[in-house]
């Protein structure tokens, strides 16, 4: 039974480790437009999954805050919405490159004391 109690505890942090990235890992993607189902195809495959109960909401998210525009495209037999970095987006997304990058570096500093 504790085991099972580990496993919940752990896959709660791991969530929340996760939550601090998606922004990151959305807007990484989003230099060449692409639509809510493309974006979810393409980070699955390189290894990010994300469902689209959490990719939606975020992509609006970021779009009222003004760092994605978004476009519709109607020439395919579906309408769909595009998205991509605004150019205040990508001043946010180099800034947030940069914290990540020492952020990651602290903590790899940090883990790495501990071997």
């Amino acid at each position: 039974m504790e085991n099972n109690i580990d496993d919940l505890v752990l896959n709660g942090l791991i969530q929340e480790l996760r939550r601090g990235t998606i922004i990151l890992a959305v807007l990484s993607q989003l230099k060449q437009p692409q639509y809510g189902y493309s974006l979810i195809v393409l980070m699955n495959e390189k290894g990010f999954d994300i469902e689209a109960n959490t990719l939606y909401p975020l992509l609006r998210r970021l779009e009222k805050q003004g760092i994605l525009e978004s476009f519709w495209d109607t020439d395919g037999t579906k309408p769909r919405k595009y998205y991509r970095l605004s150019e205040y987006g990508e001043g946010v997304y180099l800034k947030l490159c940069a914290a990540w990058s020492d952020i990651n570096r602290a903590v790899k500093h940090l883990i790495d004391e501990e071997e």
